[in-house]
């Protein structure tokens, strides 16, 4: 919990680092924090679920949610892949022009044989990404997304301790928003409906 409060401090001071120049549009009234004008999490190199390498590129044109968790997270994760459920529903057509990316922080045990059985459960659009270890760590540090393994009680088991928060990309990948674990959905709906125009 200390880690989520941690980073949701660091992103508020970034948004006010990024503040607004005289002279320029007011920026949306989101409900989430705005991130616009950052310069972290601009690109990623993973696998989807799928076995197809993915970068921002691929999404162009659409809004992209991204959440950094893994596939035998007990609360955390399968609580925001089902809210972003719930937000996909209530977009209704606009859904479609929305892209939510799942990134494992668990490539140990996240194969991508995995990730196609848990991803898509809670929508079929939903696409889950993998790594190497190596790759991990560096989308991790290029989007400030801290995880950490944690040894459990019985031999060889352990959870992970991450970052729980989603990132939201607009049509041009750009970072723009982040959205606190917990906020809820309407939030969510409002802020890329924003985005989507």
């Amino acid at each position: 919990m200390k880690k989520v409060l941690a980073f949701a401090l660091i992103a508020v001071s970034l948004l006010a680092a990024c503040g607004e120049k005289k002279g320029e549009a007011p920026k949306p009234a989101f409900q989430s924090t705005d991130l616009t004008g950052a310069t972290f999490a601009r690109d990623f190199a993973l696998t989807d679920h799928n076995g197809k390498p993915r970068t921002m590129a691929d999404f162009k044109g659409k809004v992209v949610v991204m959440f950094f968790g893994y596939t035998q997270c007990p609360d955390v994760c399968p609580t925001t892949m089902a809210e972003m459920s719930e937000v996909m529903t209530q977009l209704g057509p606009q859904a479609d022009q929305v892209q939510v990316l799942f990134v494992t922080v668990d490539p140990e045990r996240d194969t991508q044989k995995l990730l196609a059985e848990y991803v898509p459960v809670f929508d079929k659009r939903f696409l889950g990404l993998y790594g190497t270890p190596e790759q991990t760590a560096a989308v991790a540090k290029e989007f400030k997304v801290m995880y950490n393994k944690v040894e459990g009680s019985t031999k060889g088991g352990y959870t992970m301790d991450h970052t729980a928060a989603s990132y939201v990309f607009d049509k041009q990948g750009k970072l723009r928003l982040l959205l606190r674990s917990g906020q809820g959905v309407a939030p969510a709906v409002h802020d890329i409906k924003l985005l989507l125009g």
